[in-house]
């Protein structure tokens, strides 16, 4: 391939952002990579592992000279990276991030980057396991997934489209929407099954028997629940980030459990049944996609 810029610099070197570095490496897609973060030992780490080809503490100075940044840090730290960065920022520079709710992200860029707002690109990489930390990332993470992009109104079409030919370099497929679409649809999609998977592991925790439920938990226990293992301090930013969407889903999915109680209560097998099958026809469907 031939390279699209020079310097990206990513900030957060994680399992997302070091992902994406390799992925970028492989394809030849810039020169130069960047690693940015606070935990030097962890910007050591990721220049061992050729995650990196330079890193530094210094979020001003990792961004000075980068054609593209990637913020890859929690959802509440994005504020501040984005304060920190914006007056070394070069003018044409175009900033994107890989959050998992992107109104919040959009509000904070707004107010940090001011006029030069139109070159960041709020971005969510729809990949991931439930493992963390620059030691798990892997160059195929996102071969043949989907990274939504969610530009504001007043966001630079030049810029939408280098940091979709950056994702689409790291093997991405990538679509966009509107910031408030994308918020709902990934309440339903990811922060709720996060959250519920969360919520069992802990219910269960909490029982007499619990060395008991856990030693004979089976294959669907298990499926079920590996998220639960994902970052709880990322999730809890996503939670509080997209709270009003996440609130909305419980409220639907409480609804759903009501009617299934209510089958139960009243031995309704039909209606038991009706459930099952809507819900097997809807996965079966999905999963042919």
């Amino acid at each position: 391939m031939t390279v699209k810029v020079q310097t990206v610099c990513i900030i957060g070197t994680g399992l997302i952002g070091g992902s994406l570095a390799l992925a970028l490496k492989k394809s030849g897609f810039c020169q130069r990579i960047v690693g940015a973060g606070r935990t030097e030992t962890t910007l050591m780490k990721a220049l061992e592992l050729g995650v990196v080809d330079h890193y530094e503490t210094d979020y001003a100075e990792a961004v000075k000279d980068a054609d593209i940044v990637v913020v890859a840090v929690p959802l509440s730290a994005m504020k501040n990276v984005f304060e920190k960065i914006a007056p070394a920022l070069s003018s044409t520079a175009v900033v994107t991030d890989a959050g998992s709710a992107k109104q919040s992200v959009i509000r904070d860029a707004q107010a940090a980057f001011g006029e030069s707002s139109n070159r960041f690109v709020a971005g969510h990489p729809i990949a991931g396991t439930e493992k963390s930390g620059v030691t798990a990332a892997f160059t195929e993470l996102y071969e043949n997934r989907k990274v939504i992009l969610t530009p504001a109104e007043n966001t630079d079409s030049d810029a939408v489209n280098l940091v979709s030919e950056m994702w689409q370099a790291a093997g991405a497929e990538v679509e966009s929407m509107s910031a408030q679409h994308h918020d709902m649809v990934l309440a339903g999609t990811s922060h709720l099954p996060h959250i519920l998977a969360f919520g069992l592991v802990d219910c269960l925790n909490n029982l007499e028997e619990v060395d008991e439920v856990f030693r004979f938990a089976a294959g669907g226990f298990r499926d079920f629940t590996r998220i639960a293992s994902s970052d709880p301090v990322m999730w809890r930013d996503i939670c509080l980030s997209n709270r009003e969407d996440i609130l909305g889903m419980i409220k639907k999915y409480e609804d759903q459990l009501q009617m299934i109680s209510s089958a139960l209560q009243d031995s309704d097998g039909d209606a038991l049944i009706e459930i099952f099958q809507r819900a097997k026809k809807a996965r079966d469907q999905f999963s042919n996609q």
